[in-house]
């Protein structure tokens, strides 16, 4: 098995290995990946962070060895915290933007390496995650507003372009705490609350179709408010109905359940 890392702002991860195929998901600069299957100029890959997989274009990353795949999986990564901030490749004389939630392995006083590559990023960063879970409630907030009024995208990740779990689980990485990739799986994780009066802002809210399937999620924020990635990510009223806006006076979303992962 072959392994890569994602050397470019942000990489398309497809349904299939077709710039036709719909787009899932997105590798940001930093995302790691083990390549599990190679056709034509596509490369199926298992990313790191979450274990999804999909095809990217195997000219929009870069190869690592086995050992250097392992030493930055088990090195310490910093998180960029600006929207937008350059990044410089010393080596190769380039300079280029990457955004909110990318990774960057081993830094030291702004630098790092990637095999044989010198970086710079001179931007903020997140070193250390919240220790307590009151601090940590209080970041998902912080980063959750970050993303306000960035519109909705599938497969999206980064303040260009969202979906709404996409949405939860970049402000969650940057908080320290990994959430699964797709909202039905991000279902599956943490602690059920039973009623919405006992939830805490930070708690995560999933919401059903007339299938009883889980098709959209958002975070709890105070006074009975939500913010979700819906056409764009914004604040709504929620009740133990579900969403509901404001504008349109009507209910958007059927509250299925809420979990607590922090």
């Amino acid at each position: 098995m072959n392994f890569g890392i994602c050397n470019l702002s942000v990489v398309p991860v497809r349904l299939e290995p077709s710039d036709k195929s719909q787009m899932t998901t997105q590798l940001l600069f930093g995302d790691i990946f083990k390549i599990s299957e190679t056709y034509n100029n596509w490369c199926k890959i298992i990313i790191n962070y979450d274990d999804y997989e999909g095809w990217i274009d195997n000219k929009q990353f870069l190869s690592l060895s086995k050992d250097t795949y392992n030493k930055i999986n088990s090195s310490p990564k910093s998180i960029t915290i600006d929207l937008v901030y350059n990044l410089t490749d010393i080596t190769q004389n380039i300079v280029f933007p990457i955004v909110t939630g990318s990774s960057l392995p081993n830094i030291v006083n702004n630098s790092f390496y990637i095999n044989n590559n010198k970086f710079v990023y001179n931007g903020h960063i997140i070193t250390d995650v919240p220790k307590t879970d009151k601090k940590i409630r209080e970041k998902v907030v912080e980063y959750a507003y970050k993303y306000q009024n960035t519109p909705y995208l599938w497969g999206g990740k980064t303040p260009f372009g969202i979906d709404c779990s996409g949405f939860t689980q970049m402000v969650y990485k940057m908080a320290g705490i990994k959430l699964l990739r797709d909202t039905n799986k991000q279902s599956t994780q943490g602690k059920t609350i039973s009623f919405l009066s006992e939830a805490k802002q930070g708690d995560i809210a999933f919401f059903d179709n007339e299938e009883n399937e889980i098709i959209h999620v958002g975070i709890l924020l105070k006074d009975n408010k939500i913010i979700h990635a819906s056409g764009k990510v914004y604040v709504d009223i929620i009740d133990h109905h579900g969403i509901y806006n404001a504008n349109t006076k009507k209910y958007s979303h059927k509250l299925r359940i809420i979990k607590r992962v922090v």
